[in-house]
């Protein structure tokens, strides 16, 4: 899946992927798509209400095998 910027939070454990991304999704464009890379298995949680209470979109949530990815777009104003 494309996106437009990544970020790479392996090894990283909560709450420091989603601070990571929080942060990220704030400097992006309305509709523009984060991707994510993640080892810790609380990353999904994370970032299932982060997009729910934000109004952002989780396009994609691959969490098969030891790296997770995510992709999340930008809510739309």
């Amino acid at each position: 899946m494309d996106s437009d910027f990544s970020i790479n939070t392996e090894g990283l454990l909560c709450p420091e992927p989603l601070m990571l991304v929080r942060n990220k999704i704030r400097e992006l464009e309305a509709a523009q798509v984060l991707h994510i890379s993640a080892t810790d298995p609380s990353t999904h949680r994370d970032f299932v209400n982060f997009c729910r209470f934000m109004g952002h979109d989780l396009l994609r949530a691959d969490v098969e095998g030891p790296i997770f990815e995510y992709w999340i777009q930008k809510k739309v104003n």
